[in-house]
């Protein structure tokens, strides 16, 4: 193996340039999504009484949100419930780990990915299998970049409806039958950042596919046709006859 010499040519060409830019978006996806705490609130009325009070659910990635218990200001009796044995409704965090857990793997190949373009850059062009598997793993990250930002995407919306207005529709403290609370929502934390992680998602996806094509013209299937063309441009050996 040749040694390490560093060559920074490659990051001027779109090969390495939108590596990085993969590399910066990856950084995006998994932090504006892992990264994410927020609460839900509801306003509590009980049987004659003239003030609402306050109960809250906190919840943060990987969103299991059945795992997040309602909670009242310590000393606070909110109508003698037991809020904390009432939980939101839905595990989502197969979709959120999922969607983390290959940004981060994406994040560490563009690592690697860049220390062979600017390290070793004669090993990987003289090579004919570095730039194959290069080109397959790009073809793969792309694929998945499509799998795991539309399953993100769909369990967001999820999120957004259990942590909602739909919380009084489904709390059984606040359902008409029970005698003597009226429940109202009061907000939710704003999801924003998970907005943001979903657009990065499709962003990658989008930088992956188009990079395909530069990584493409790295490989051997790309060579021929080059070869081909310069042969075809006076190259080859002359007609036989002259």
């Amino acid at each position: 193996m040749s040694a390490f010499q560093l060559n920074l040519s490659p990051l001027k060409e779109p090969l390495g340039f939108i590596k990085v830019l993969e590399w910066i978006a990856s950084i995006f996806a998994f932090a504006t999504c892992g990264g994410f705490k927020g609460k839900t609130e509801i306003l509590v009325q009980c049987h004659k009484a003239t003030e609402n009070k306050t109960v809250t659910a906190a919840f943060a990635y990987p969103f299991r949100l059945n795992h997040a218990s309602f909670q009242v200001p310590p000393k606070v009796n909110v109508c003698d419930i037991k809020w904390n044995d009432y939980v939101l409704i839905g595990d989502y965090s197969s979709s959120a780990q999922f969607y983390v857990t290959f940004a981060v793997f994406v994040f560490l190949y563009c690592i690697a990915a860049l220390l062979l373009y600017v390290g070793y850059t004669n090993l990987y062009r003289d090579s004919r299998k570095l730039p194959v598997i290069d080109f397959v793993i790009t073809l793969v990250v792309t694929f998945l970049w499509l799998v795991s930002t539309s399953a993100w995407a769909k369990a967001l919306t999820d999120i957004k409806v259990a942590t909602g207005h739909n919380i009084i529709q489904e709390l059984e403290p606040c359902e008409k039958q029970h005698s003597g609370v009226t429940c109202y929502f009061d907000s939710v934390t704003s999801m924003g950042s998970l907005n943001v992680s979903v657009i990065f998602g499709f962003l990658n996806m989008i930088l992956w596919g188009g990079n395909a094509w530069f990584v493409y013209k790295e490989t051997s299937l790309h060579s021929p046709s080059n070869i081909a063309a310069a042969h075809g441009q006076g190259g080859g050996p002359p007609p036989a006859g002259m």
